[in-house]
């Protein structure tokens, strides 16, 4: 988990994450969040909850209720398990702090508008349509269907529950998904694709390809596949397609162009934008939107995908 906080003589803000071992949540904090702080004068600190929600609860509790200094005059956290901290919602409110839900719907938000008059929304990723794009990938890559390995994230998390069912509403028939959870994070992954290579069935299935929610687990999924001592296995497995989601810059786009992953999605980093709607709301008074959903994007582009697969194809059948 994040929290950052932003101090100065007028505001502070808080800003919760839910861990430091997954690139999207470093981006968030480290470029989003501190960006759009420096830009704006104003100071951040920032709090992981290691994928805890009992921890993060606790972490924001004790913002709230410090009598060592002023409370933050808002608090931005991206939530760990599924209830998204109803109670510290309230608690925050209350107490006149501004609260901002990332990457979750929560119906919450709707009652505590109604009921204080502070800034309270949420800005998210639109996790249904990521998973859309990711079954439209599938497609591209799957022209005469097959099966894919599909790396989920933790049960608990709407996200994932999301991306899954986006992705189901566009994915082929033909194509077949096998499901194993992990993290949000490259080790857990890395864990949950060496633990499932030791089944004995594991090596009667046909895969086709091997997708993640996030970029992250697609390289930890890769590099149990790297770790395999049988040389034609481990080339046979590497040989075919990884696709992640999140596509940062330094990470899953990087990824791509160095042929680690041969897709993934870009959705932008939103605690930057959350700070900025929320920063403005103190200064100016007005209303952000109870909901702000980002859009996502496939790189390369699916019909760039789609045409490299056809060419792959034709010089293979040559």
């Amino acid at each position: 988990m994040i929290s950052v906080i932003v101090t100065s003589m007028k505001t502070k803000f808080l800003v919760s994450l839910t861990t430091d071992d997954n690139d999207y949540q470093i981006e968030q904090a480290a470029s989003a969040a501190q960006d759009v702080a420096r830009r704006l004068g104003v100071e951040i600190q920032i709090i992981y909850a290691d994928n805890d929600s009992i921890a993060q609860s606790q972490q924001i509790l004790n913002v709230i209720q410090s009598r060592s200094g002023a409370p933050p005059d808002g608090i931005i956290f991206e939530p760990v398990g599924g209830t998204a901290l109803p109670q510290v919602a309230r608690a925050a409110a209350a107490a006149g702090i501004g609260w901002v839900v990332l990457n979750r719907n929560v119906e919450y938000i709707t009652e505590i508008r109604k009921a204080y008059r502070v800034p309270i929304f949420l800005v998210s990723s639109d996790h249904e349509q990521i998973g859309r794009i990711q079954g439209q990938q599938f497609a591209a890559l799957l022209p005469k269907g097959g099966s894919v390995l599909y790396v989920q994230g933790p049960a608990e998390s709407l996200a994932a529950k999301q991306r899954t069912s986006g992705m189901y509403e566009t994915k082929p028939a033909d194509v077949q998904v096998k499901v194993m959870r992990a993290q949000w994070t490259e080790a857990s992954s890395y864990r949950a694709v060496s633990s499932w290579l030791r089944l004995s069935t594991s090596h009667q299935n046909r895969i086709d390809l091997i997708a993640a929610q996030d970029d992250g687990m697609a390289l930890g999924a890769r590099k149990a596949f790297q770790e395999l001592p049988d040389n034609a296995a481990r080339q046979h497995w590497l040989s075919l397609p990884f696709i992640g989601c999140d596509g940062l810059p330094k990470t899953g786009q990087a990824w791509v162009k160095r042929g680690l992953l041969t897709a993934t999605i870009f959705a932008p980093p939103n605690a930057g934008q959350a700070l900025e709607m929320l920063v403005k709301a103190f200064q100016t008074g007005s209303v952000p939107p109870e909901q702000t959903l980002t859009t996502a994007v496939s790189v390369p582009p699916l019909d760039f995908l789609a045409a490299t697969q056809a060419e792959k194809t034709r010089l293979l059948s040559v």
